[in-house]
């Protein structure tokens, strides 16, 4: 007897997309079978599928829960946002861990997870670890451990992003450290990668014109800054062998073309970007409260939206994120100047339905492809796959039937992160029907059936595919 069985007609797997049962025992799907090969009779219960979308459930590799915030405040925790993201078909969520000086990288690791998420959230989970500032030797030698341990991603900023930070960049000569540490022992490096002298520059320069309002943000993290920091960063890590990176927020042509071509020299270099980014501009910021649109570096152009979705069907961009810091309207607005305008967005829940909107019913392209951008593609990077990301026999049976039946008009009164969202109004094709994760139903028809605490910590390894590459899994 099985103890789940979900019955489709249009169910994404590593084959293919086609008519498929899916039979599930315990928290692992058991078997992938021709349809009518299992009885429902043989299951304690079915699920019928049939005229919807099954796909894995979606993996979103950027967010933050519970980061400081204005006026003494938190971003939202882990309780609020994972509940959210099964709502919205996300069956795991990466956040970072970050290091503090006279902290071991396990001390890091683990008082983020005590503190933070440990019984304290709804779905899987995972950490990258977040270095800043000087990064001292015996650090850099605690990588070798950390990554044998089950985290192997390690974020870095080549910026302050912002005036009044003094320790959130970098320095090259660390990172070259960092980078060969990680290449030797199979880790990957993610970057926000942004010009510093230019920023900064450029923060000066709009505050002696008198131009502070946020709207001018796009000049101040600008294309020419991420063209200059990718271009950089890439080539440090083009004269380190097997040193894989992975460009977090990519947010202009300029930053696409610098991960397309060290792609082309067969170097593994990853592209993420936001679906803000792909489908907002800077002209949103002249919009009511239009703070709510941004997260670092910027919005850009329409031009920038053209690469972005060329890069997206070419495998330059291999993953869709969000770099989710769920705060309420009135922190979010609450600065709005250049300097001072709060990065991060409320967009865990709708991401997968934008995304299918986007990709497979706006544009046709195939329903592969939206499951790598969203769920695939994000676990092969990260060491998740085939445990997460995939419908095969053996992973874990994280699934999301998506019901067109269930497209809508998007609220904050519908969605469930914060009291309000930059997709108020945007009409989604389809929406969640049923979340499972690790074969229980825990959101369906509208309904919350899960529990907090059941998320648990996922420990990971990276595939050589994925450290050799660049992987070409995305291009179809």
């Amino acid at each position: 007897m099985i103890d789940l069985l979900i019955q489709g007609d249009r169910v994404a797997t590593m084959h293919g997309v086609g008519a498929w049962d899916i039979a599930i025992e315990g928290e692992k799907i058991a078997a992938v079978a021709a349809p009518g090969t299992i009885e429902p009779r043989n299951a304690v219960r079915t699920i019928d599928a049939r005229g919807k979308i099954v796909v894995p459930g979606g993996i979103d590799p950027h967010i933050h829960c519970k980061f400081p915030q204005p006026l003494g405040t938190m971003s939202a925790p882990p309780a609020h946002v994972s509940r959210a993201a099964l709502f919205g078909g996300t069956t795991t969520l990466l956040d970072f861990a970050v290091w503090a000086p006279g902290e071991t990288l396990q001390e890091t690791l683990e008082k983020r997870d005590v503190d933070c998420w440990r019984g304290q959230c709804c779905n899987d989970y995972a950490f990258h670890v977040l270095l800043t500032g000087k990064v001292p030797p015996e650090i850099v030698e605690q990588l070798p451990e950390t990554i044998q341990a089950g985290f192997p991603s390690v974020k870095i900023f080549t910026t302050e992003v912002r005036p009044e930070r003094s320790n959130w960049k970098v320095d090259y000569g660390d990172i070259w450290e960092i980078l060969q540490v990680l290449a030797r022992h199979g880790g990957i490096t993610c970057v926000h990668a942004e010009d510093n002298d230019l920023v900064m520059h450029m923060y000066e320069k709009m505050f002696r014109e008198g131009r502070i309002g946020f709207e001018h943000m796009a000049e101040v993290h600008s294309s020419l800054s991420e063209d200059l920091s990718f271009r950089r960063i890439i080539r440090l890590a083009e004269n380190v062998e097997r040193a894989a990176l992975y460009m977090m927020h990519t947010s202009a042509r300029t930053g696409i073309d610098a991960i397309a071509e060290s792609r082309a020299r067969g170097f593994p270099i990853y592209g993420e970007t936001l679906h803000q980014y792909a489908l907002f501009t800077a002209d949103d910021y002249k919009r009511p409260n239009g703070q709510i649109y941004h997260t670092y570096p910027s919005l850009k152009t329409k031009a920038d939206h053209k690469a972005m979705w060329q890069g997206m069907r070419r495998g330059t961009i291999s993953s869709i994120a969000t770099d989710g810091i769920c705060t309420p309207l009135a922190i979010k607005t609450f600065g709005n100047q250049v300097d001072n305008t709060v990065g991060g967005n409320v967009g865990v829940e709708p991401r997968v339905a934008v995304m299918y909107t986007e990709v497979v019913v706006r544009r046709g392209w195939p329903l592969e492809l939206f499951v790598d951008l969203v769920a695939a593609n994000a676990a092969r990077i990260f060491g998740l796959y085939p445990r997460k990301g995939v419908i095969a026999p053996g992973a874990d049976a994280d699934i999301v039937v998506l019901d067109p039946a269930r497209g809508c008009r998007l609220s904050k009164d519908y969605l469930h992160e914060s009291d309000y969202s930059p997709w108020e109004g945007y009409e989604v094709a389809a929406w969640p029907d049923t979340t499972v994760l690790r074969g229980q139903p825990v959101v369906e028809g509208g309904e919350f059936r899960g529990r907090l605490g059941q998320g648990r910590l996922i420990e990971r390894r990276i595939g050589e595919s994925v450290l050799d590459g660049p992987t070409r899994s995305a291009e179809r």
